[in-house]
């Protein structure tokens, strides 16, 4: 009997440390989860608050940010604002909606592709699928107000994100010169990596010349 008890005993002190892993496992992977979901929204947005802040100083001084403007949706709320920073990488798309450099610059001729979170790092696009085509999209720089107007809703395409066409001068044309100013906008990676991305295209139908912002 006593052999018995003794050999047990290594058997239940392994059940024990692999459940304490395995809890410990699963706390991990909550805190990760509760990280990324509420602590990167609170950390990206007082990151946006002041990028805003330093980009509307810098205006005031007639020079130019390292964020290149600030973007406005009426369909996003009326007080939505958030900075447009250059770059498509993870520390960019947490400071703000991110902006491919290698296409054309707001209001210029070609393509302006920007991009942000619809979860996480403070979900600058959380309402993208309820954009609707004629929906308008502002772009404010140091000396200039941009809108767009979209041609298509939020939910109209979702393409894989290997699908790098979208960012073409002429998307869907490839090899094309650009003739005209557009917009594209696009959601990111969210968490988990999904392969999907939801994508809308738009026109400069107006450009405002502008004083200081007051």
């Amino acid at each position: 009997m006593h052999k018995r008890r003794a050999a047990r005993r290594p058997l239940a002190r392994f059940i024990t440390f692999v459940g304490a892993v395995s809890i410990l496992t699963g706390l991990g992977f909550l805190g990760y989860v509760g990280w990324q979901y509420f602590g990167t929204d609170i950390v990206s947005r007082q990151k946006h608050e002041k990028v805003t802040q330093q980009l509307v100083t810098n205006w005031d001084d007639g020079i130019d940010g390292d964020a290149i403007g600030l973007l406005r949706v009426e369909r996003f709320g009326k007080d939505y604002e958030v900075p447009i920073v250059p770059g498509f990488d993870d520390k960019a798309l947490a400071s703000g909606v991110g902006w491919y450099e290698k296409g054309a610059a707001s209001g210029q001729i070609g393509n302006f592709a920007i991009a942000a979170h619809r979860v996480t790092h403070g979900e600058p696009f959380r309402d993208f699928l309820e954009l609707r085509k004629g929906d308008k999209v502002e772009v404010e720089t140091r000396t200039r107000i941009y809108t767009y107007e979209l041609r298509d809703n939020g939910t109209d395409r979702t393409l894989d994100f290997t699908q790098g066409w979208v960012l073409d001068p002429v998307p869907g044309k490839k090899g094309e010169e650009a003739t005209e100013p557009m917009l594209t906008m696009l959601t990111c990676s969210e968490l988990f990596h999904t392969r999907n991305r939801n994508i809308v295209f738009g026109d400069l139908i107006d450009t405002q010349q502008k004083g200081p912002r007051t």
